[in-house]
């Protein structure tokens, strides 16, 4: 296949329309949130491995509170819901990071357990509690409406703007005020010099009186909030249901968008809008080009993150040396 149009077919899949471009942020709405959830963590000298899990719990807990309050307004429900999912990711964070901090259990091995056990917890929950009587499928009842945070369709309509519907919604601000609110956390607060302390030399951190242990432990109740921020997109913003597997993939999408992002905020957007392009322009050319499916997507994924993440330091010596004569000049 000639891989110039492929490449136009990708990018215009991505920004050639309004629909393709609401959902190119709509899935980079979920990775801002997976990817800071895996950045706290790295600089705590953590590797989280659970966001998939903390998403599902945190979305459990969205879900709950949009059943349970439905009949009260957005703007009471909202913030209920953002605490609900902080409080729930949170606790499936703060167990692995005990483990770690107190019992010296590697977090890696303990996060991807709690993903499997999220997944039996919530096909338990669907199966048996939250599914209505008659449905054979494992997914609670839709919300009333008043619990819908806005699409952007209906957000452009106030101005007078028509726009094609797509899931994309209003919680895609406040994935950039997350991101703001992350980096003034991680660089401008004396819990974010700790956590990044104790991830750069925890020998060090204990000579100045710091304490490891709670900055593990806090590190992943952050990582777990931000990663529970995922059921507010897709849960409130989307599917208006709790459903199975709604999160399936982001988290470990989110790894490799913190990774390329360099765990900074502004990098952790940049790399989740190239995954959101990856995903949607993915989609539009596996559809256009019928010998391209969407195995060979993933692949293309897996060379961004290769090229990007594993061989960063590939061309560093002479990035260094051409400035450093560039500096001389």
């Amino acid at each position: 296949e000639d891989p110039w149009f492929a490449l136009k077919t990708l990018l215009y899949g991505a920004f050639g329309y309004d629909e393709g471009l609401g959902y190119t942020l709509y899935y980079t709405t979920n990775f801002i949130f997976t990817g800071l959830a895996f950045a706290i963590g790295f600089h705590c000298g953590l590797f989280n491995i659970g966001a998939e899990g903390q998403a599902y719990i945190g979305g459990l807990g969205v879900g709950l509170i949009c059943l349970w309050l439905e009949d009260w307004s957005l703007w009471l429900v909202f913030p209920l819901a953002v605490l609900t999912s902080i409080i729930l990711g949170g606790i499936w964070g703060a167990i692995p990071g005990y483990f770690k901090a107190k019992r010296g259990s590697h977090e890696v091995v303990t996060t991807i357990m709690f993903n499997f056990i999220a997944s039996v917890i919530m096909v338990n929950i669907l199966s048996h509690v939250l599914r209505p009587p008659k449905e054979m499928s494992p997914e609670s009842r839709e919300f009333a409406e008043g619990v819908w945070i806005p699409q952007m369709h209906e957000i452009f309509d106030w101005f007078g703007i028509n726009i094609t519907q797509t899931p994309l919604n209003g919680t895609f601000f406040f994935a950039l005020i997350c991101l703001v609110l992350v980096w003034r956390f991680i660089w401008y607060t004396r819990w974010g010099y700790e956590i990044r302390t104790v991830g750069t030399n925890d020998t060090a951190a204990v000579y100045a009186g710091i304490s490891v242990s709670r900055n593990i432990i806090l590190a992943m109740v952050v990582c777990g909030g931000l990663a529970g921020f995922v059921g507010i997109n897709e849960i409130m913003g989307s599917s208006h249901r709790i459903m199975l597997n709604f999160q399936a993939g982001i988290g470990f999408t989110g790894i490799a968008v913190s990774l390329i992002g360099r765990n900074h905020p502004l990098g952790i957007l940049l790399a989740a809008l190239l995954f959101g392009i990856l995903y949607q322009g993915g989609a539009e050319l596996s559809f256009e080009v019928q010998a391209i499916d969407r195995h060979l997507v993933v692949l293309i994924q897996g060379l961004v993150i290769l090229f990007a993440g594993a061989l960063e330091n590939l061309f560093r010596p002479q990035i260094e040396y051409f400035v450093k004569q560039l500096a001389r000049q």
